[in-house]
């Protein structure tokens, strides 16, 4: 009996070295985006260590965490608001990242960028960006979920449940940071929004090639339908946005189909790229890329304007009055000005040594 139990305990123990020393390897092979960059991949595990009573969330890819800022959604109207936003974010990604977020909270407001519909970008899925929208979820079925619905040919199942299948081959790539930053993460972004600084104007947007099809995919439409029965079940809006970016192209054809599926399903659908005017959106001044992507003062224009069409439209009430959340809000727009104060600072800096040269 006593060999038996003796035996027992070795296995155990031997399995917990395992399961550590794989843990420890795993934490060193993952990749440190928030350090070493790209830093969109470490948005998904941000949102996590926040406190979970937001009034708005956004799901989609960088046409919302770089084109609106919740800072502003806060200091002008008390919107509290959170993007939940990751490159080349996929529909079917955002469906599974909006299911996981309301495992923890239930907004009033859910607001979907609809570029995540054009049928290229199903075309063109890439691991790297797969990533980038999954190793950060916490392990739910929605993860599962977001897995499944996402893979390639190519990939497996178990390289997202053990990332050290996929990440082995980095060891030639370590650093200091991989092991100064096992555990920790540095925080890279605001609520989800991502600051962008300097100035580049729209100059010679291509237009859109001919395709031989407009069709969403029987894909897309299907997890757009998931997105809109799990909003219905959770008495939650959800808001249709096209955000003004000028690339990827978004055609009229692809304008029109979500037209009409925001009529047959009772929603709201603002197209932004057609109310320049109103939002005050300038591609001359507030675009840092050439229009594919707003800079901090084109991200604030359109989310001032959001946020009085939230107000007045979507029921949203101002929270500022809310001791506990202004004092928490209060310290994440003190770090959102000394951000955009040092952004300001390093672009000035680099425009002058291009301009010596």
């Amino acid at each position: 009996m006593k060999a038996a139990a003796k035996k027992w305990i070795k296995f155990i123990a031997s399995a917990v070295i395992v399961v550590v020393t794989l843990s420890l390897l795993q934490a060193i092979l993952m990749p440190k985006y928030s350090v070493d960059g790209p830093l969109e991949g470490a948005f998904v595990a941000e949102y996590y260590g926040e406190a979970k009573d937001h009034d708005v969330i956004f799901v989609g890819d960088c046409e919302v965490y770089e084109n609106f800022s919740p800072i502003v959604l806060w200091r002008d109207y008390g919107i509290n608001s959170y993007i939940r936003g990751s490159a080349d974010q996929y529909i079917y990604q955002s469906y599974y990242l909006l299911e996981d977020t309301l495992r923890y909270e239930t907004p009033k407001v859910v607001v979907f960028n609809v570029q995540a519909l054009d049928p290229k970008r199903e075309a063109e899925a890439k691991e790297a960006y797969n990533r980038m929208s999954i190793d950060g979820m916490k392990w739910s079925p929605s993860k599962i979920g977001a897995i499944n619905s996402s893979m390639l040919e190519d990939e497996q199942f178990l390289d997202y449940v053990f990332p050290i299948l996929r990440y082995h081959s980095r060891w030639s790539e370590l650093s200091k940071t991989d092991f100064t930053h096992m555990f920790k993460s540095e925080k890279v972004s605001h609520n989800g929004y991502l600051m962008k600084v300097g100035v580049k104007p729209a100059e010679n947007v291509p237009e859109g090639k001919p395709l031989p099809s407009y069709e969403f995919t029987e894909k897309a439409w299907k997890h757009l339908d998931m997105m809109v029965e799990l909003c219905e079940k959770k008495g939650i809006k959800l808001l249709l946005i096209k955000a003004p970016s000028l690339y990827p192209y978004w055609y009229p054809e692809y304008d029109q189909q979500v037209v009409e599926y925001a009529k047959e399903h009772n929603l709201t659908y603002i197209n932004f790229l057609d109310i320049q005017d109103e939002t005050g959106v300038d591609y001359t001044k507030d675009t840092y890329d050439g229009g594919l992507h707003m800079n901090v003062e084109g991200a604030e224009k359109l989310a001032s304007w959001l946020g009085k069409y939230l107000t007045e439209n979507m029921g949203l009430t101002d929270r500022r009055g809310e001791s506990d959340l202004a004092s928490r809000w209060l310290d994440k727009i003190e770090l959102y000005e000394k951000d955009k104060k040092e952004k300001y600072e390093e672009y000035e800096k680099e425009k002058e040594k291009t301009e010596a040269n």
